[in-house]
């Protein structure tokens, strides 16, 4: 992750002007501006990485409709969007989840699912579509870290190695077709005979040298430590071990608003409702990017970006009111 370390070394209790919650490209992107105009910034997610849908379901993809990049790999944008933020010294609490936002005067506090409070003059919701959580594989669990993971930000690191990937849906293939070139080999478990995926995308995993096992689930994962081994299961009770460095669970994701709906918010067809400046129905607290919801709303990465730093030079005016709600020109700082 460029520029953005996954812990806060700040301890239980966190102070910052503002605290945006989503580390998704709309969020990535307010936490710059957040920085360019003047004020301390947090940014939580529950999520152990940032990039938010990008990362976990479609890193390797070109996207075309990010002004500046004719194509760009989803995760070279997030990696750019990192890099950017990191520029404003933001407070980094990832694997956060924000559970409640209580008012205190002039300040919100938040606090996270792993107990931290943070104090903000204001909060930022860019959650996306919301908590966004990985569905588990039912066994090997405790190998979460040591060679089982959901998502695959750098393919590189699995260079090299043996993995199965579990799934059936286009995440699944798409990480299989990526990783081909670079690891000794890669195996494809999935549960059903037909695949989720796009048939092109079927073609292209069956006619490449991806291993294909179906229907077969995964059973048991072993290793000292780590894992090594994976033994999968048939439909016919025929049984495989594979050996196995990784594991990439690509099972999908499980996306509600969790305890946004907890927090006051005037909501409109699950997601936030917001004015033109992108404030809520709370005072303190805006929204932008995919949660939020307003008259003639088009879901577009680069509108999440507007909505960002619309919101961002609103906060700053409420704040400080001496600060100017025309920003200027970055070229001019």
């Amino acid at each position: 992750m460029s520029g953005l370390p996954a812990t806060t070394g700040a301890g239980p209790e966190v102070s910052v002007d503002l605290l945006i919650i989503g580390a998704g490209p709309t969020g990535l992107y307010g936490a710059y501006y957040a920085g360019f105009r003047g004020m301390s910034v947090a940014v939580a997610d529950a999520l152990p990485e940032v990039g938010g849908q990008i990362t976990a379901l479609y890193p390797e993809k070109l996207i075309y409709d990010v002004a500046g990049f004719p194509a760009v790999r989803g995760q070279d944008l997030v990696d750019r969007l990192a890099e950017q933020a990191g520029q404003s010294n933001p407070v980094h609490l990832l694997g956060h989840g924000v559970t409640d936002l209580d008012d205190a005067g002039e300040h919100i506090i938040a606090t996270t699912d792993v107990g931290t409070r943070i104090t903000a003059g204001a909060v930022l919701v860019c959650g996306g579509i919301g908590n966004f959580v990985p569905r588990e594989l039912p066994v090997g669990s405790d190998y979460l870290g040591r060679g089982l993971r959901y998502f695959v930000p750098r393919l590189d690191e699995l260079t090299g190695q043996d993995v199965v990937v579990v799934g059936g849906g286009d995440s699944a293939l798409d990480w299989a077709l990526s990783l081909e070139p670079i690891a000794s080999s890669v195996t494809v478990v999935h549960r059903r005979t037909r695949f989720r995926a796009h048939e092109r995308t079927v073609e292209q995993v069956h006619a490449s040298s991806v291993r294909v096992l179906t229907p077969y689930e995964v059973e048991k994962i072993s290793g000292d430590g780590s894992v090594s081994e994976v033994v999968v299961a048939g439909s016919d009770g025929d049984r495989i071990s594979l050996p196995a460095q990784s594991v990439v669970a690509a099972l999908g994701f499980i996306a509600d608003l969790g305890p946004i709906e907890r927090w006051g918010l005037e909501l409109r067809r699950r997601r936030i409702l917001v004015d033109r400046t992108m404030r809520t129905s709370r005072e303190r607290v805006f929204a932008a990017g995919d949660i939020a919801d307003h008259d003639g709303k088009v879901s577009l990465i680069s509108i999440g970006f507007g909505e960002a730093a619309l919101a961002v030079n609103h906060i700053a005016s409420l704040l400080d009111s001496a600060r100017s709600l025309t920003p200027g020109h970055s070229s001019d700082v």
